[in-house]
């Protein structure tokens, strides 16, 4: 059975929560995922068993208990191919962080833009949010392109500060303000 809860991403793409009970399936996507994605989520590299992948959504569940973060899965014609996930929310401050990943049967559909867009709305709308935080490697041109499609602002570039297999790169800041994604003309 499918999950109660689903947005329709169109072109038979899905984004729903994400729970521990998908544990299996969220395991056997981490592994056609796991090249595509490794160098840009940390826990991709520690997603290797039934037991860590249901760790990483129990630790997701937490934090969707706590109000201080979600995790969405994409399915693409039935079959989990990525996810959008709150990384932080924090509804005191009104900032929020969002992350994603996509595994190469997904890519180029569109689908993280769409799926982001309905984190950010809900974000703005519903919660209050008032920033929207995106971090990225500046060598991961997919992640790069798709916050310019949002309409972030690139904030600041934090040097030296991912470490990854004994070398450190670079992390961009990029944001959205709620005044900017509420302009009709920032969501075109």
């Amino acid at each position: 059975m499918r999950g109660v809860f689903a947005i329709s991403l169109d072109g038979g793409a899905e984004l729903r929560p994400l729970e521990p009970w998908q544990a299996e399936e969220f395991l056997a996507h981490i592994d056609r995922a796991r090249a595509a994605v490794d160098p840009w989520i940390p826990w991709a590299s520690l997603t290797t068993s039934v037991e860590s992948a249901r760790t990483t959504l129990q630790r997701y569940a937490d934090r969707t208990a706590a109000d201080t973060g979600r995790i969405y899965g994409i399915w693409l014609d039935g079959t989990l191919v990525g996810g959008t996930m709150f990384v932080r929310f924090d509804a005191e401050a009104g900032n929020c962080e969002i992350g994603c990943w996509l595994e190469p049967a997904g890519q180029g559909r569109g689908l993280i833009t769409r799926a982001a867009r309905h984190l950010i709305d809900w974000a703005v709308r519903v919660r209050g949010m008032h920033r929207i935080i995106w971090q990225t490697r500046p060598d991961n041109t997919a992640s790069r392109n798709v916050a310019q499609r949002l309409g972030m602002t690139l904030d600041a570039t934090l040097r030296a500060d991912y470490p990854y297999k004994g070398t450190r790169y670079d992390t961009e800041v990029w944001s959205l303000l709620a005044p900017e994604w509420l302009e009709p003309a920032s969501r075109s």
